[in-house]
């Protein structure tokens, strides 16, 4: 994604995360490949060693709590607003 992308998901400036993904760059914890005046940030799994296993077992947990919301909402919206 472009730092613009991933600033737009979190409420911190642009700048923040320009600095954070610098911080990033530098540990080589995610690599910068530059198309035209865009740069696209990746996670570097294999630098990112035993932590990749970690974030991804996060955003897992995320999103089955995201599902279940959304399975939640659908059962409230409708009729009677039972599971049934």
């Amino acid at each position: 994604m472009s730092a613009g992308e991933i600033a737009e998901r979190f409420d911190v400036t642009f700048g923040a995360v320009s600095q954070h993904l610098k911080v990033l760059r530098e540990s080589g914890l995610v690599t910068l490949r530059q198309d035209g005046k865009k740069r696209f940030y990746r996670a570097d799994r294999e630098a990112l060693g035993p932590l990749a296993a970690y974030l991804q077992s996060m955003w897992a947990t995320r999103l089955d709590t995201l599902a279940e919301l959304a399975e939640a909402a659908e059962r409230a919206q409708r009729p009677g607003g039972t599971d049934s």
